[in-house]
């Protein structure tokens, strides 16, 4: 980091953690939004629940094809750059999203927006990193729960705008141009250096054990994640067997103890320690989804998956933290080497539920995302403070 930046006064560090607390606001309003429209698509589509599966692959392929793209280009350009990159490619693409018209051109726009969302990810998040140094304690959690209220934000918006019968074009014109607008305000205001890079520094160099065992702690984490993420809702219609008016709640309690999770993990993570964080982080995904295996009913399985969601909700935000800290690659490389792997558990999670399901029960798949909160927390006792 330039010394003009680590002596620079409090007021400018905030308005640093202000812009890029912004930033993650407008890409969690973005994901949120497609989200929130992934059933309207679908009957426009007229798509059957296995050929919806197959084309919103799009997303995380294109997003793991932008991994090494997105670090070369934090550490050659900046990410100051990238992400307003990022971002601006984010709200172009959501309204491509509502003019595809055909399967070819919802995969085509969904790739490219899984491009533009990993773009602004490792950007931003390198974003983060820098400015959580200039606190000189924890704050990226908070960041992570900022992305996480965009996420109430933008479904809400979607539900009311599907009460409205307001079509996806509309509404996702409507959000980009929001976040067209708010990155207008906020660019000047982002972190304008990142941490210096030796001029003999590789862009591409494999991870190290260290930077592994964080990758390999976010597969864990991501993957409990995105079986929330997908399965909740179905988990708490077929096994859990709740009212139609109260399917919704497993997801809702998720999201809000994650949100809530991660205004609070940094003070926690400050007094008790990155390891203890962790530890207790798996212990939490692995009793929550027990819970909910174990005893199905509504309130057990509504607490099961409010613990589930206090659990994951520091995991992250750790690892992304501690990867952009490394000293053996540049912060952007670093990042995009531990989101290659952890994101490859958001992404083979959800198929792998459905497919565990359909050999057995969705309990037993349930059961099985439990030993991922147990690896989390084995995982966890090993990294270092």
């Amino acid at each position: 980091m330039p010394p003009s930046l680590l002596t620079s006064p409090a007021p400018e560090a905030h308005r640093y953690r202000q812009a890029v607390a912004a930033s993650f606001l407008l890409q969690g309003l973005c994901f949120s939004t497609w989200a929130a429209r992934i059933p309207t698509v679908q009957h426009q589509l007229g798509l059957s629940e296995a050929a919806l599966g197959g084309v919103l692959l799009a997303v995380p392929v294109g997003s793991l094809a932008a991994l090494p793209l997105a670090g070369w280009l934090v550490a050659r350009f900046g990410s100051r750059l990238v992400a307003q990159l990022g971002l601006l490619l984010y709200a172009l693409g959501l309204p491509l999203l509502g003019l595809a018209s055909s399967v070819p051109q919802l995969l085509a726009a969904l790739a490219l927006f899984g491009v533009a969302g990993n773009l602004a990810n490792i950007s931003i998040n390198t974003q983060a990193v820098g400015v959580e140094a200039l606190y000189g304690r924890s704050i990226l959690a908070s960041f992570h729960g900022v992305w996480s209220v965009a996420g109430f934000l933008g479904a809400g918006l979607g539900t009311v705008l599907i009460a409205w019968g307001v079509p996806p074009l509309f509404h996702f014109l409507l959000v980009g141009g929001t976040v067209l607008l708010g990155l207008l305000l906020t660019r000047a205001n982002l972190l304008p250096h990142d941490a210096p890079r030796p001029a003999d520094t590789p862009l591409f160099v494999l991870p190290d054990k260290s930077l592994l065992l964080l990758g390999v702690l976010a597969f864990c984490s991501l993957l409990c994640e995105g079986t929330m993420f997908d399965w909740s809702g179905v988990y708490f219609r077929q096994i859990v067997r709740a009212p139609p008016a109260w399917v919704g709640l497993g997801f809702a309690a998720f999201m809000a103890l994650m949100a809530t999770g991660r205004f609070v993990a940094d003070w926690f993570t400050d007094r008790f320690g990155r390891r203890r964080t962790l530890v207790l982080s798996g212990l939490l995904e692995a009793a929550g989804l027990t819970l909910a295996v174990v005893w199905p009913t509504l309130l057990t399985a509504t607490v099961g998956f409010m613990l589930v969601g206090l659990g994951v909700s520091a995991v992250v935000p750790l690892v992304y933290g501690a990867a952009g800290r490394a000293t053996t690659m540049p912060a952007g490389v670093a990042l995009a080497a531990v989101t290659t792997v952890g994101f490859a558990g958001f992404l083979l999670g959800p198929p792998l539920i459905g497919f565990v399901a359909g050999l057995s029960s969705l309990r037993v798949s349930f059961a099985l995302v439990a030993g991922m909160g147990l690896a989390v927390a084995a995982l966890g006792s090993r990294v270092k403070e």
